[in-house]
Protein backbone atom coordinates (compact mmCIF):
# COMPACT_ATOMS: atom_id res chain seq x y z
CA UNK A 1 0.00 0.00 0.00
CA UNK A 2 1.18 3.50 -0.86
CA UNK A 3 0.93 6.01 1.97
CA UNK A 4 1.72 8.93 -0.33
CA UNK A 5 0.78 8.98 -4.02
CA UNK A 6 1.77 11.86 -6.26
CA UNK A 7 0.28 11.51 -9.74
CA UNK A 8 1.38 13.75 -12.63
CA UNK A 9 1.60 16.90 -10.54
CA UNK A 10 2.48 20.21 -12.21
CA UNK A 11 3.58 23.41 -10.52
CA UNK A 12 4.98 26.59 -12.00
CA UNK A 13 5.96 29.91 -10.49
CA UNK A 14 5.52 32.40 -13.27
CA UNK A 15 7.47 31.09 -16.25
CA UNK A 16 9.53 28.72 -14.11
CA UNK A 17 8.19 25.16 -14.29
CA UNK A 18 9.19 23.52 -11.00
CA UNK A 19 7.22 20.26 -11.25
CA UNK A 20 6.36 18.73 -14.62
CA UNK A 21 4.01 15.73 -14.52
CA UNK A 22 5.86 14.61 -11.39
CA UNK A 23 4.85 11.12 -10.19
CA UNK A 24 6.02 9.34 -7.02
CA UNK A 25 4.73 6.57 -4.75
CA UNK A 26 5.84 6.08 -1.15
CA UNK A 27 5.12 2.61 0.34
CA UNK A 28 4.15 2.21 3.96
CA UNK A 29 6.60 1.49 6.78
CA UNK A 30 9.77 2.64 5.08
CA UNK A 31 12.25 5.48 5.35
CA UNK A 32 12.01 7.25 1.99
CA UNK A 33 14.76 9.58 0.85
CA UNK A 34 13.57 12.40 -1.41
CA UNK A 35 16.71 13.70 -3.09
CA UNK A 36 17.38 16.66 -5.33
CA UNK A 37 19.55 19.69 -5.83
CA UNK A 38 18.73 22.90 -4.03
CA UNK A 39 15.80 24.44 -5.88
CA UNK A 40 14.74 21.16 -7.51
CA UNK A 41 11.24 21.36 -6.01
CA UNK A 42 11.43 19.14 -2.94
CA UNK A 43 9.89 21.66 -0.55
CA UNK A 44 7.30 22.61 -3.17
CA UNK A 45 6.28 18.95 -3.45
CA UNK A 46 5.96 18.60 0.31
CA UNK A 47 3.85 21.74 0.64
CA UNK A 48 1.50 20.45 -2.06
CA UNK A 49 1.23 17.11 -0.24
CA UNK A 50 0.31 19.01 2.94
CA UNK A 51 -2.34 21.10 1.19
CA UNK A 52 -0.37 24.27 1.86
CA UNK A 53 0.33 25.01 -1.82
CA UNK A 54 -1.97 24.61 -4.79
CA UNK A 55 -0.79 22.41 -7.64
CA UNK A 56 -1.47 23.49 -11.22
CA UNK A 57 -2.45 19.95 -12.15
CA UNK A 58 -2.36 16.34 -11.06
CA UNK A 59 -3.52 14.52 -7.95
CA UNK A 60 -1.97 13.85 -4.54
CA UNK A 61 -3.32 11.22 -2.16
CA UNK A 62 -2.40 10.54 1.46
CA UNK A 63 -3.55 7.16 2.78
CA UNK A 64 -5.91 6.92 -0.18
CA UNK A 65 -7.57 10.31 0.40
CA UNK A 66 -7.13 13.10 -2.12
CA UNK A 67 -5.35 16.19 -0.84
CA UNK A 68 -7.20 19.46 -1.39
CA UNK A 69 -5.50 22.83 -1.20
CA UNK A 70 -6.62 24.75 1.88
CA UNK A 71 -8.34 21.72 3.41
CA UNK A 72 -6.31 20.07 6.15
CA UNK A 73 -8.47 16.95 6.50
CA UNK A 74 -5.78 14.63 5.13
CA UNK A 75 -3.25 16.11 7.53
CA UNK A 76 -4.71 14.06 10.36
CA UNK A 77 -2.62 11.26 8.84
CA UNK A 78 0.52 13.39 8.69
CA UNK A 79 3.23 14.70 10.99
CA UNK A 80 5.42 17.49 9.60
CA UNK A 81 8.87 18.81 10.47
CA UNK A 82 9.92 21.88 8.43
CA UNK A 83 13.55 22.54 7.67
CA UNK A 84 13.74 25.30 10.30
CA UNK A 85 11.08 24.56 12.93
CA UNK A 86 9.93 27.51 15.00
CA UNK A 87 9.10 27.28 18.69
CA UNK A 88 7.93 29.51 21.49
CA UNK A 89 11.28 30.09 23.12
CA UNK A 90 9.83 30.74 26.58
CA UNK A 91 8.24 27.27 26.71
CA UNK A 92 9.76 24.06 27.99
CA UNK A 93 9.58 20.82 25.94
CA UNK A 94 6.55 19.31 27.64
CA UNK A 95 4.72 22.63 27.63
CA UNK A 96 5.22 22.89 23.88
CA UNK A 97 3.98 19.33 23.27
CA UNK A 98 0.97 20.06 25.48
CA UNK A 99 0.09 23.04 23.29
CA UNK A 100 0.50 20.96 20.10
CA UNK A 101 -1.63 18.18 21.55
CA UNK A 102 -4.40 20.60 22.46
CA UNK A 103 -4.38 22.03 18.94
CA UNK A 104 -4.74 18.53 17.46
CA UNK A 105 -7.54 17.59 19.87
CA UNK A 106 -5.74 15.10 22.10
CA UNK A 107 -6.94 14.60 25.65
CA UNK A 108 -4.81 15.63 28.62
CA UNK A 109 -4.09 11.98 29.38
CA UNK A 110 -3.02 11.25 25.80
CA UNK A 111 -0.77 14.30 25.78
CA UNK A 112 0.90 13.32 29.04
CA UNK A 113 1.45 9.70 27.99
CA UNK A 114 2.56 10.29 24.41
CA UNK A 115 4.52 13.41 25.25
CA UNK A 116 6.54 11.61 27.90
CA UNK A 117 7.21 8.64 25.63
CA UNK A 118 8.30 10.83 22.73
CA UNK A 119 10.59 13.04 24.82
CA UNK A 120 12.21 9.85 26.10
CA UNK A 121 12.64 8.58 22.53
CA UNK A 122 14.30 11.79 21.29
CA UNK A 123 16.54 12.12 24.33
CA UNK A 124 14.82 15.11 25.94
CA UNK A 125 13.12 13.43 28.90
CA UNK A 126 13.67 15.40 32.07
CA UNK A 127 14.93 18.50 30.22
CA UNK A 128 13.47 21.53 32.00
CA UNK A 129 15.31 24.24 30.08
CA UNK A 130 13.39 26.73 27.98
CA UNK A 131 13.42 25.95 24.27
CA UNK A 132 15.03 29.31 23.50
CA UNK A 133 18.27 27.94 24.94
CA UNK A 134 18.26 24.74 22.90
CA UNK A 135 20.89 23.87 20.31
CA UNK A 136 19.82 23.33 16.68
CA UNK A 137 20.02 19.57 17.17
CA UNK A 138 17.85 19.66 20.29
CA UNK A 139 15.24 21.72 18.43
CA UNK A 140 15.20 19.22 15.57
CA UNK A 141 14.68 16.36 18.02
CA UNK A 142 11.85 18.23 19.72
CA UNK A 143 10.40 18.89 16.26
CA UNK A 144 10.40 15.15 15.56
CA UNK A 145 8.57 14.52 18.85
CA UNK A 146 5.97 17.12 17.86
CA UNK A 147 5.55 15.51 14.41
CA UNK A 148 4.86 12.13 16.03
CA UNK A 149 2.46 13.34 18.71
CA UNK A 150 -0.74 12.50 16.80
CA UNK A 151 0.57 9.03 15.85
CA UNK A 152 0.66 9.84 12.12
CA UNK A 153 0.83 7.27 9.35
CA UNK A 154 3.20 9.54 7.42
CA UNK A 155 5.95 11.82 8.73
CA UNK A 156 7.31 14.42 6.31
CA UNK A 157 10.66 15.97 7.21
CA UNK A 158 12.11 18.77 5.10
CA UNK A 159 15.93 18.78 5.25
CA UNK A 160 15.98 17.53 8.87
CA UNK A 161 19.77 17.30 9.09
CA UNK A 162 20.67 20.58 7.41
CA UNK A 163 23.07 22.78 9.40
CA UNK A 164 23.55 20.13 12.10
CA UNK A 165 26.98 19.17 13.39
CA UNK A 166 28.05 15.51 13.00
CA UNK A 167 26.73 14.50 16.43
CA UNK A 168 23.41 16.24 15.88
CA UNK A 169 23.09 14.67 12.43
CA UNK A 170 23.71 11.20 13.83
CA UNK A 171 21.15 11.69 16.60
CA UNK A 172 18.44 12.80 14.17
CA UNK A 173 19.22 10.04 11.65
CA UNK A 174 19.16 7.38 14.35
CA UNK A 175 15.72 8.58 15.46
CA UNK A 176 14.34 8.63 11.89
CA UNK A 177 15.72 5.16 11.19
CA UNK A 178 13.95 3.79 14.26
CA UNK A 179 10.52 5.02 13.16
CA UNK A 180 9.66 2.74 10.25
CA UNK A 181 8.06 0.12 12.50
CA UNK A 182 5.51 2.69 13.67
CA UNK A 183 5.10 4.99 10.64
CA UNK A 184 6.42 5.97 7.21
CA UNK A 185 9.09 8.65 6.98
CA UNK A 186 9.71 10.83 3.94
CA UNK A 187 12.65 13.15 4.30
CA UNK A 188 14.08 15.47 1.71
CA UNK A 189 17.79 16.08 1.55
CA UNK A 190 20.75 16.69 -0.70
CA UNK A 191 23.10 14.93 1.75
CA UNK A 192 23.46 11.60 -0.06
CA UNK A 193 25.38 9.86 2.72
CA UNK A 194 22.33 10.36 4.98
CA UNK A 195 20.13 8.61 2.42
CA UNK A 196 22.48 5.66 1.98
CA UNK A 197 22.73 5.27 5.71
CA UNK A 198 19.05 4.93 6.68
CA UNK A 199 16.76 4.81 3.63
CA UNK A 200 14.92 1.80 2.26
CA UNK A 201 13.70 3.69 -0.80
CA UNK A 202 14.94 6.74 -2.67
CA UNK A 203 13.66 9.04 -5.40
CA UNK A 204 15.78 11.62 -7.20
CA UNK A 205 13.96 14.73 -8.41
CA UNK A 206 15.46 16.50 -11.41
CA UNK A 207 14.00 18.65 -14.13
CA UNK A 208 10.60 18.62 -12.47
CA UNK A 209 10.28 14.83 -12.60
CA UNK A 210 11.47 11.76 -10.76
CA UNK A 211 14.59 10.74 -12.66
CA UNK A 212 15.41 7.68 -10.57
CA UNK A 213 13.40 5.73 -7.98
CA UNK A 214 13.42 2.42 -6.13
CA UNK A 215 15.34 0.71 -3.38
CA UNK A 216 18.99 1.66 -3.21
CA UNK A 217 19.95 -1.93 -4.08
CA UNK A 218 17.64 -1.94 -7.12
CA UNK A 219 18.94 1.39 -8.39
CA UNK A 220 22.55 0.30 -8.04
CA UNK A 221 21.83 -3.00 -9.79
CA UNK A 222 20.07 -1.29 -12.69
CA UNK A 223 22.74 1.37 -13.16
CA UNK A 224 25.86 -0.45 -12.12
CA UNK A 225 29.12 0.00 -13.95
CA UNK A 226 30.84 -3.01 -15.45
CA UNK A 227 34.42 -3.11 -14.37
CA UNK A 228 37.03 -3.71 -11.70
CA UNK A 229 39.50 -1.76 -9.62
CA UNK A 230 42.87 -3.43 -9.06
CA UNK A 231 45.40 -1.92 -6.68
CA UNK A 232 48.88 -3.29 -7.26
CA UNK A 233 51.90 -3.24 -4.98
CA UNK A 234 53.57 -0.57 -7.10
CA UNK A 235 52.96 1.59 -10.21
CA UNK A 236 55.21 -0.62 -12.34
CA UNK A 237 52.94 -3.63 -11.78
CA UNK A 238 49.89 -1.52 -12.62
CA UNK A 239 51.51 -0.43 -15.89
CA UNK A 240 52.45 -4.03 -16.76
CA UNK A 241 48.91 -5.19 -16.09
CA UNK A 242 47.40 -2.36 -18.15
CA UNK A 243 49.57 -3.42 -21.09
CA UNK A 244 48.65 -7.11 -20.89
CA UNK A 245 47.48 -8.68 -24.13
CA UNK A 246 44.43 -10.09 -22.37
CA UNK A 247 43.15 -6.56 -21.74
CA UNK A 248 43.43 -5.49 -25.37
CA UNK A 249 40.09 -7.09 -26.18
CA UNK A 250 37.50 -4.90 -27.82
CA UNK A 251 35.30 -3.32 -25.19
CA UNK A 252 37.90 -3.15 -22.40
CA UNK A 253 39.31 0.22 -21.40
CA UNK A 254 41.99 0.67 -18.77
CA UNK A 255 43.11 3.67 -16.76
CA UNK A 256 46.16 3.77 -14.51
CA UNK A 257 46.57 6.18 -11.62
CA UNK A 258 49.66 5.43 -9.57
CA UNK A 259 49.47 1.80 -8.51
CA UNK A 260 45.74 1.51 -9.19
CA UNK A 261 44.28 0.15 -12.42
CA UNK A 262 40.64 0.75 -13.34
CA UNK A 263 39.24 -1.66 -15.91
CA UNK A 264 35.98 -0.63 -17.60
CA UNK A 265 34.10 -3.24 -19.63
CA UNK A 266 31.56 -2.31 -22.27
CA UNK A 267 28.30 -4.05 -21.49
CA UNK A 268 27.76 -5.17 -25.07
CA UNK A 269 31.33 -5.75 -26.13
CA UNK A 270 31.71 -8.73 -28.44
CA UNK A 271 28.97 -10.59 -30.25
CA UNK A 272 27.63 -12.29 -27.12
CA UNK A 273 27.62 -9.19 -24.93
CA UNK A 274 30.99 -9.95 -23.34
CA UNK A 275 34.64 -9.15 -24.06
CA UNK A 276 36.28 -11.56 -26.48
CA UNK A 277 38.94 -13.87 -25.15
CA UNK A 278 40.68 -14.21 -28.51
CA UNK A 279 44.42 -14.34 -28.09
CA UNK A 280 44.17 -15.48 -24.51
CA UNK A 281 44.04 -19.19 -25.27
CA UNK A 282 45.51 -21.40 -22.61
CA UNK A 283 45.00 -18.86 -19.84
CA UNK A 284 42.74 -20.19 -17.10
CA UNK A 285 41.03 -17.74 -14.77
CA UNK A 286 41.33 -19.00 -11.20
CA UNK A 287 39.07 -18.29 -8.26
CA UNK A 288 39.38 -14.88 -6.65
CA UNK A 289 37.94 -15.72 -3.26
CA UNK A 290 39.76 -13.64 -0.67
CA UNK A 291 41.57 -11.35 -3.10
CA UNK A 292 40.84 -8.13 -1.22
CA UNK A 293 43.66 -7.40 1.17
CA UNK A 294 46.02 -10.08 -0.19
CA UNK A 295 49.53 -9.27 0.96
CA UNK A 296 51.81 -8.41 -1.97
CA UNK A 297 54.77 -10.35 -0.65
CA UNK A 298 54.45 -13.36 -2.94
CA UNK A 299 52.14 -14.74 -5.61
CA UNK A 300 48.87 -15.80 -4.06
CA UNK A 301 48.08 -19.52 -4.20
CA UNK A 302 44.78 -18.88 -5.94
CA UNK A 303 46.66 -17.47 -8.93
CA UNK A 304 48.60 -20.69 -9.43
CA UNK A 305 45.52 -22.90 -9.56
CA UNK A 306 45.04 -24.72 -12.84
CA UNK A 307 41.29 -24.60 -12.59
CA UNK A 308 38.63 -22.38 -11.17
CA UNK A 309 36.18 -19.74 -12.14
CA UNK A 310 35.14 -16.19 -11.42
CA UNK A 311 32.61 -15.72 -8.62
CA UNK A 312 29.04 -16.75 -9.40
CA UNK A 313 27.89 -13.21 -8.56
CA UNK A 314 29.62 -12.02 -11.74
CA UNK A 315 27.71 -12.41 -14.95
CA UNK A 316 27.85 -11.41 -18.60
CA UNK A 317 30.47 -8.75 -19.26
CA UNK A 318 31.89 -8.93 -15.75
CA UNK A 319 32.28 -12.70 -15.90
CA UNK A 320 34.25 -12.68 -19.17
CA UNK A 321 36.20 -9.52 -18.42
CA UNK A 322 37.02 -10.70 -14.92
CA UNK A 323 38.36 -14.00 -16.28
CA UNK A 324 40.64 -12.16 -18.70
CA UNK A 325 41.87 -9.86 -15.94
CA UNK A 326 42.56 -12.75 -13.59
CA UNK A 327 44.34 -14.61 -16.34
CA UNK A 328 46.61 -11.61 -16.89
CA UNK A 329 47.39 -11.37 -13.18
CA UNK A 330 48.29 -15.04 -13.09
CA UNK A 331 50.49 -14.93 -16.20
CA UNK A 332 52.32 -11.79 -15.09
CA UNK A 333 52.76 -13.14 -11.56
CA UNK A 334 51.16 -10.03 -10.03
CA UNK A 335 49.43 -10.31 -6.68
CA UNK A 336 47.00 -7.44 -6.12
CA UNK A 337 46.73 -5.58 -2.86
CA UNK A 338 43.07 -4.96 -3.64
CA UNK A 339 40.73 -6.41 -6.26
CA UNK A 340 37.16 -5.10 -6.34
CA UNK A 341 34.24 -5.22 -8.68
CA UNK A 342 33.04 -1.68 -9.34
CA UNK A 343 29.82 -0.73 -7.60
CA UNK A 344 28.00 2.56 -8.21
CA UNK A 345 27.44 4.87 -5.27
CA UNK A 346 24.36 7.00 -4.82
CA UNK A 347 26.63 10.00 -5.27
CA UNK A 348 27.84 8.80 -8.69
CA UNK A 349 24.29 8.00 -9.80
CA UNK A 350 23.06 11.40 -8.62
CA UNK A 351 25.87 13.09 -10.56
CA UNK A 352 24.89 11.20 -13.72
CA UNK A 353 21.24 12.18 -13.34
CA UNK A 354 21.80 15.91 -12.81
CA UNK A 355 24.70 16.51 -15.19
Amino acid sequence: MSVLEIDHVDKAFGSHQVLNKMTMDVPEHCVFGFVGQNGAGKTTTMKIALGLLKADGGVVRVCGEQVTYGNSRTNRHVGYLPDVPEFYGYMRPMEYLRLCGQVTGLSSGQIATRGGELLEMVGLAGVKRRIGGFSRGMKQRLGIAQALLNQPELVICDEPTSALDPIGRKEVLDILASLKDRTTVVFSTHVLSDVERICDQVAILHGGRIALAGTIAEIKAQHRHHGFVVECANPADADRLAGAAELKSMGINTTVEGATLTVMIAQHAGGDGAPRADGAAGLVAPSVTGLAGVAPAAPSPQFSQSAGSAPSTWSGSDQAGGQLLLGALTRLDITPVRFEQMEPTLESLFAEVVK
